[in-house]
């Protein structure tokens, strides 16, 4: 009876677990909502020509948000009547979600209270995404009333997709961030995650100095589209949103595929081919001149040359002990998981901006992935084998110096001749070999030419009395001197 009563507790403990993991998914996607609808309620107050009510700005705070997610919108209020997609995802806006959905994901795994029951990794993971994917729905059915209605193809392919690995990435948090057990396969994650850093923040450094050396450039359509101070927060706020995707533009751009600037129109470092077509945007004035391309657009090549060898430095370390085989499976796999990492990144990171001309934007994942590939193999491969080899190296071992005996004569002296006493000792008087002393007169450890004065026996105590021979009758000794007794003070008797 007591064995049902606590199954059956347990097992409503693990449901009231579930349960509260479903809610908890759902007020994250509430929470994030929320925020952006804060925003655009803001902008909306603050703008002096609205042109919807409060509702209007819901139903773009609804787009923001699915489209945060990698959902495709359509633009319905065209000159033509045609609905136009909109794809291009702002990366720095589809943190919040992702962080939203990872942080609640670990603190259902994670409690603050040890006694309170919690849902197995897999049982987080489905409760914590089904809950979120919920919400997520009612905003999809919401959003078709609106300007800005989701593509109902890409609102079931990216958004659970998105869900998904955003939620497994805390679950994964909660449980230690666990490896595979294999030490290639270890070594690769961390290479991967070292080289796609590497890029990316190459990227962004490309991407900076080519906004900067365009700056005046920037400031004229900055200023040409937004003329009053609303707009201008507005359109800074969306400038900031989309510096992310500016860092991975330029990160294709060095890996050498490049992107597309409408469909026609390619810009690699050897130069940009077609007719652009770049609506006014700052971010799209500090992209590269018409025609072909000089050192300052080859000199991209180093970031993702610097990226393939963080990442070969990182696989050589970490697979330093084991075989050149190993360290090779390591790299490679490396290679392709900073591969797919590019071509996720690439794909999110363009889109369509229109029909027409503006349907290709951004790099091509699939190249950019692939390229991103070839770098790791062709760069990243020989520098962990190179680094391997490096750290395997042996360092020749120094001669150690002899170690001083106690008793030894402090300076150099001349050989002295040995007591004839010497060469006629009996073999049971020498040492042993081992037992600290020299033998034959000398250590054999010790410079030649080096002659000692002195050694003190290891031990002064007396051997104990068992070990002592039989008492015999032995004659008296002759060759002692007499005892004299020590003279006594003056004015003392002999008689005492």
């Amino acid at each position: 009876m007591t064995h049902l009563t606590e199954h059956t507790l347990v097992q409503g403990g693990r449901s009231a677990a579930f349960a509260t993991a479903c809610v908890r998914g759902g007020v994250a996607a509430g929470l994030g909502v929320g925020a952006l609808a804060v925003l655009v309620i803001v902008a909306w107050i603050s703008s002096p020509f609205p042109d919807s009510g409060a509702g209007g700005a819901l139903h773009l705070a609804a787009g923001l948000w699915l489209l945060a997610h990698g959902v495709d919108l359509l633009r319905t209020d065209t000159l033509g009547g045609l609905p136009a997609p909109l794809g291009i995802v702002p990366l720095l806006l589809s943190a919040l979600p992702v962080w939203l959905l990872h942080r609640t994901a670990r603190s259902t795994l994670d409690p603050a209270g040890e006694n309170r029951p919690r849902p197995s990794p897999a049982g987080a993971l489905g409760a914590v995404s089904g809950g979120y994917l919920l919400v997520a729905a009612v905003i999809v059915v919401y959003s078709e009333s609106g300007p800005l209605p989701a593509d109902l193809v890409t609102a079931g392919l990216w958004l659970p997709g998105v869900v998904l690995g955003a939620t497994g990435a805390g679950v994964w948090a909660a449980l230690g961030r666990p490896l595979p057990g294999r030490e290639e396969a270890a070594a690769a994650l961390r290479g991967a995650g070292t080289g796609l850093v590497t890029l990316l923040a190459g990227g962004a450094v490309l991407a900076g100095t080519a906004l900067v050396w365009h700056a005046g450039a920037a400031r004229t359509s900055y200023e040409g589209i937004a003329g009053e101070w609303s707009g201008r927060v507005a359109l800074a706020l969306l400038v900031l949103a989309l510096l992310p995707n500016a860092a991975v533009w330029a990160a294709a751009y060095g890996l050498g595929p490049g992107f597309a600037l409408g469909t026609g129109a390619l810009a690699t470092p050897l130069g940009l081919l077609g007719d652009p077509a770049v609506p006014p945007f700052p971010l799209l004035a500090a992209l590269p001149p018409e025609g072909r391309g000089g050192w300052p657009q080859w000199a991209a090549a180093t970031v993702p040359l610097l990226a393939a060898v963080a990442l070969g430095r990182s696989v050589g370390r970490s697979t330093g002990t084991g075989r050149a085989r190993e360290t090779a499976l390591a790299a490679l796999g490396a290679a392709w998981i900073s591969g797919a990492a590019v071509a996720a990144l690439a794909g999110a990171a363009g889109g369509p901006l229109g029909t027409g001309r503006l349907l290709a934007f951004g790099p091509a994942w699939w190249q950019a992935g692939a390229a991103a590939v070839l770098w790791g193999v062709a760069v990243g491969l020989p520098t962990a084998l190179t680094v391997r080899a490096w750290g395997r190296r042996i360092p020749r071992p120094e001669r150690p110096k002899a170690a001083k005996v106690f008793g030894r004569a402090f300076g150099k002296a001349e050989a002295a001749p040995e007591p004839a006493s010497a060469a006629t000792a009996p073999p049971s008087s020498a040492p042993a070999p081992g037992s600290g002393f020299p033998l034959n007169g000398r250590d054999d450890d010790e410079d030649e030419g080096y002659v000692p004065y002195d050694y003190f026996p290891a031990t002064w105590e007396s051997p104990a009395y068992t070990d002592l021979p039989p008492h015999t009758d032995l004659p008296p000794r002759t060759d002692l001197p007499p005892r004299t007794e020590p003279p006594r003070p003056s004015g003392t008797t002999g008689a005492e």
